[in-house]
């Protein structure tokens, strides 16, 4: 694998379903194998030396699904964060969350308290789980709460610039994420870090998340490694630095 390793990768894992359907097994069954390799990709990204790890595990859209599966994936959360614990804390990796997290059963809400609080101090790696997120969602957020403060006074909207609007992302507290990660074929964002996605390179994978093992995710690391990342300049300036 090359050496140049993005300092954030976010990955929208995808296919659990259709790979569950594939096989005759329920859905539920496909997320439960989905773990298995939220599992593997967290603690290879940790010895790989990636910085940050965001993964997209329930949309602001995903409420519409059966309520059979919504209630099973709210448990599944609740318990993988539970059996995650001590491999986090192990392996020195500090837990977050972004999204709206008020409307996720109480339960679950004290297991991710309780984790966030217990991770705290850990440094080698940031973990982070996007539930009840969509990006457009989190943008409206941010901008009531500048709008807030601007009424107020407490803020002046000619001081807004771009570092300013981050700050009140729910994402603000990592690095600009560098490699966005999808698996199943599907070529789309769906709603997934939509300010953060502006420069961020695109990796498309055709394997169900739960075939994502380590051999992928170093496919995509190998690709990124490769890229020229220009940020609107040309290849002559970035050459000159």
């Amino acid at each position: 694998m090359e050496t140049r390793l993005p300092q954030h990768v976010a990955i929208i894992m995808d296919g659990n379903g259709r790979w569950a359907k594939e096989r005759n097994l329920p859905r539920l069954s496909g997320h439960a194998k989905g773990a298995s390799s939220v599992r593997e990709i967290t603690t290879i990204a940790r010895k790989t030396g990636i910085r940050a790890l965001t993964l997209y595990a329930f949309s602001t859209k995903n409420w519409s699904r059966p309520d059979e599966e919504v209630n099973g994936l709210m448990k599944l959360l609740g318990k993988y964060i539970k059996s995650e614990r001590e491999t986090l804390l192990s392996n020195d990796i500090r837990f977050s969350t972004i999204g709206n997290i008020d409307l996720l059963p109480e339960n679950l809400k004290t297991s991710i308290a309780e984790l966030k609080a217990v991770s705290r101090e850990c440094a080698s790696m940031d973990f982070c789980i996007a539930l009840n997120y969509g990006g457009r969602d989190e943008i409206i957020r941010a901008v009531k709460k500048i709008t807030a403060l601007c009424m107020t006074g407490e803020k002046k909207p000619e001081d807004i610039n771009e570092d300013t609007f981050r700050s009140y992302l729910d994402i603000s507290h990592l690095p600009p994420v560098d490699l966005i990660i999808r698996t199943s074929g599907e070529l789309r964002l769906s709603d997934f870090l939509l300010w953060e996605s502006s420069y961020s390179e695109l990796y498309f994978s055709e394997k169900y998340w739960p075939e994502f093992d380590e051999n992928e995710f170093n496919k995509a690391l190998n690709s990124y490694a490769k890229r020229e990342r220009r940020f609107g300049k040309t290849t002559e300036q970035i050459m000159e630095k």
